[in-house]
C-alpha cells in the first residue's frame, strides 16, 4: 500500500493496521457486540485526558471536528445567557460564526492571531457581562500553530460561574491534556487527527453532571444535541442515529495503538517531528509567522518567501507527486503555508520531505536560502 506523508493539519497519515481495521464482516450497529465495543471506546476516550470516569464521559457523533463545536455551543447554553468566544484564530472564529447562525447571544472577543489572549481583558469582559454562562476557545489554533493558555482561561471561566469548552481537535491524543487540572469542562476532537484514524467520527469528552443539567436547556438542534445523544448511549449503548461502522472499527484499532505507544512516547515523537520541521525550514531560510515560544509543537505556519518565482501551487504539486502533502495557510493578513507534526510519521520522514522541497525550489528557480524583504 502506498504510504503518503501528510503534513496538512488533518486527516493525518495512518498506519496500515488502522486502514485494514475497516475491512471487517458486515454487522448491524444495533448488535450488542458493537455496542460493547463503543462502550469501551467511550471509556478509553476519557482515559486519554485522564478523566475520572465517575465525573467525565464521552459522546460520539458522526461528522468532522466542527460538529463538536456546533454541539457544545447549541446544547450547553441556558436560556437567557451568553457565550464568550475567546478568539485569536480561524477556528475560534468558526465558533463565533456558529453562534451567529443559531442566533445565540455571544461576545466575539478578538485578539491578534499571532498573540496570546489577554487574560485581564477576558476578566474585564466577565465583569461587564455577568450573564456569560459559556466560554469557548481553541487549544491549538491550527491556522497558526499558537498554543492558547486554556488552564488560565478555564480558571477565569470557573471563577465567574461559566462552563468552559475547548476545541482540542489538533491537540487531543498528541499534546498531553489533563481535563480536570486544565480546568476544562468539555474538550473535543475527531478521529482523523491525534488518534490517527479515519474521518467521519468525532467525540466530545465532558462533565457528566453538566450534560445532564443541559437536558432542561433550549433545544436548538435535533441531530446535534449533546444530551439527546448522551442519553441514548446511556440507555441503549448505541448512537441515536446510524454510526459510521467501519470508521469506528478503525478508531478502535487506533486507540489500541495509542495506548501501546504511550502518551509520553507519542508526544515525544510529535515533538521530534516538529523539531525536524523547524530544522529543515531554518536550513532553507524560511520564517515562521508565530514566535517559537508560543507554538503548540504541532503546527508550523510558514511565511511565503519574497521571491517572484515562488508559487505555492507548483511547489505543492511537485511535493504531492512525490508522496508529500503540504497545506495552505488560514490567515487573512499574511500569505502562509503550514507543515504539521501530526499522524504516524517520524523525523526521518521530515528529512526525506525536505530533500523533495529543496528539489522543488531549485526546479522553479526559487532562491536558496529563501529571501524576505
Amino acid at each position: 500500500m502506498q504510504r503518503n506523508i501528510l503534513l496538512n493539519p488533518g486527516p493525518a497519515t495512518t498506519t496500515d493496521t488502522v486502514k485494514m481495521a475497516q475491512v471487517v464482516p458486515d454487522i448491524c450497529p444495533r448488535e450488542r457486540a458493537f455496542a460493547s465495543m463503543m462502550k469501551g471506546m467511550r471509556e478509553d476516550l476519557v482515559r486519554i485526558v485522564h478523566g475520572d470516569p465517575d465525573t467525565y464521559t464521552s459522546v460520539l457523533f458522526c461528522g468532522s471536528g466542527t460538529i463538536n463545536i456546533d454541539i457544545c455551543l447549541n446544547s450547553l447554553l441556558p436560556e437567557g445567557k451568553k457565550v464568550l468566544v475567546v478568539n485569536n484564530g480561524a477556528y475560534s472564529t468558526r465558533a463565533a460564526e456558529i453562534c451567529g447562525y443559531y442566533g445565540l447571544p455571544f461576545i466575539d472577543l478578538k485578539f491578534p492571531v499571532d498573540a496570546l489572549p489577554d487574560l485581564d481583558r477576558i476578566e474585564q469582559t466577565f465583569m461587564k457581562n455577568p450573564d456569560i454562562a459559556l466560554v469557548h476557545t481553541t487549544h491549538n489554533e491550527t491556522g497558526t500553530g499558537i498554543l492558547n493558555p486554556i488552564r488560565e482561561i478555564g480558571a477565569l471561566a470557573h471563577r465567574y460561574g461559566a462552563v468552559f469548552t475547548v476545541d482540542t481537535t489538533s491537540t487531543y491524543a498528541m499534546r498531553p491534556i489533563d481535563i480536570a487540572r486544565d480546568n476544562i469542562d468539555f474538550c473535543m476532537a475527531s478521529a482523523q487527527k491525534g488518534l490517527m484514524a479515519m474521518t467521519g467520527l468525532s467525540f466530545i469528552i465532558g462533565n457528566r453532571a453538566l450534560i445532564e443539567r443541559s437536558a432542561d436547556y433550549p433545544k436548538r438542534s435535533y441531530y446535534c444535541n449533546l444530551y439527546l445523544q448522551y442519553h441514548f448511549f446511556e440507555t441503549t449503548g448505541e448512537m441515536h442515529f446510524t454510526p459510521p461502522v467501519q470508521t469506528i472499527y478503525a478508531a478502535r484499532q487506533a486507540l489500541d495503538e495509542y495506548f501501546a505507544e504511550g502518551e509520553e512516547a507519542k508526544w515525544q515523537r510529535h515533538l521530534s517531528v516538529f523539531e525536524a520541521i523547524h530544522a529543515g525550514l531554518e536550513r532553507l531560510g524560511f520564517q515562521d509567522m508565530i514566535r517559537r515560544e508560543l507554538q503548540a509543537g504541532l503546527v508550523v505556519c510558514v511565511k511565503y518567501p519574497d521571491d517572484v518565482n515562488w508559487d505555492f501551487e507548483k511547489v505543492h504539486d511537485y511535493c504531492y507527486a512525490r508522496g508529500f502533502t503540504i497545506y495552505p495557510g488560514k490567515v487573512s493578513s499574511q500569505d502562509t503555508f503550514r507543515l504539521c507534526a501530526l499522524g504516524a510519521i517520524t523525523a526521518k520522514d521530515i528529512g526525506d520531505f525536505f530533500i523533495v522541497l529543496e528539489e522543488a525550489l531549485r526546479e522553479y528557480g526559487i532562491q536558496i536560502p529563501v529571501c524576505y524583504r
